[in-house]
């Protein structure tokens, strides 16, 4: 009888473990999917190297464009499209560009789903919830405006987000690459320092592409 009392017990005492495990689980937050389309302004640090990126995405129309300003260097356009194909170029006399192919496309607006729950922290003075995906990137998000503020890569590259423009869209003309980087369906032309600092990062956005964050890490590596 003592022994059945028992058991009874450990059982209920397991039930009402796996009751608030469940309970704390449910109330975790998610992270909000992307807006279909926004503008946002970008700094972005990579160990010393500092970027401007005015970062335009386009899910309706299978798009994302970063426009890359380096400090005192060169600006450099990052085309992105849903079929796996990217163009780098510039827009200067030097005429450079690379052509791209990969197996994924752009980011679906959902691409933080799965992503596991790290608590809030606080980060360029907003209270942020934080969650790590496949330990390649660390998503913070504002708790009350559900705005991204910063997110981390595993290479230490960062972005902090400076502006956040729900709906921007940037006209169509804008979005078409330059014919130079046609000719000869040439993977690689020209050869500035920045643009071989491009060429250099491929094995990082080949591990991005299995990861699926192609479209996002394309924005701090250049």
């Amino acid at each position: 009888m003592a022994a059945r009392s028992i058991g009874t017990r450990a059982t209920a005492l397991s039930l009402t473990i796996l009751f608030f495990i469940l309970q704390a689980d449910a109330q975790q937050p998610t992270p909000t999917p992307w807006p279909e389309q926004f503008h946002s302004v970008l700094y972005m640090n990579s160990t010393g190297k500092l970027q401007i990126v005015d970062l335009w995405y386009d899910w309706p129309k299978g798009r994302n464009f970063n426009i890359i300003q380096n400090q005192l260097g060169k600006l450099l356009y990052d085309l992105e499209w849903t079929n796996g194909t990217s163009f780098y170029y510039t827009l200067d006399a030097n005429k450079e560009c690379r052509t791209m192919h990969f197996e994924v496309g752009i980011l679906p607006p959902n691409w933080l789903h799965g992503a596991n729950y790290l608590g809030q922290e606080r980060v360029d003075g907003f209270l942020c919830n934080v969650w790590e995906k496949v330990d390649f990137i660390w998503y913070y998000e504002d708790v009350v405006t559900k705005r991204p503020v910063h997110w981390l890569f595993f290479t230490g590259m960062s972005a902090h987000v400076m502006t956040f423009e729900v709906g921007a869209v940037l006209e169509d003309e804008a979005w078409q690459a330059p014919v130079y980087c046609f000719d000869n369906e040439k993977e690689i032309t020209g050869g500035g320092a920045d643009m071989v600092s491009a060429v250099d990062a491929v094995s990082v956005k080949n591990l991005a592409q299995k990861s699926g964050f192609k479209g996002l890490l394309s924005s701090s590596v250049l």
